[in-house]
């Protein structure tokens, strides 16, 4: 059978390994996304006029 208390000392052991980001790491990466994401949303907004565009040609209206 498998001892729980063995089964937490573990846990806590693989706990204490964890390596949490500094404020700078996770601000740039905070920046990154933001950024990425912006970047995103006007490549979507280019594409998606150039296809209306390309539509209402198509359409003659």
């Amino acid at each position: 059978m498998f001892n729980p208390i063995q089964f937490l000392r573990s846990v806590k052991q693989e706990a204490l390994k964890i390596s949490w980001p500094t404020r700078k790491e996770t601000t740039i990466g905070a920046l990154t996304v933001f950024v990425m994401s912006v970047i995103a949303a006007l490549f979507f907004l280019l594409l998606d006029q150039i296809f209306k565009f390309g539509l209402n040609y198509l359409l003659g209206i």
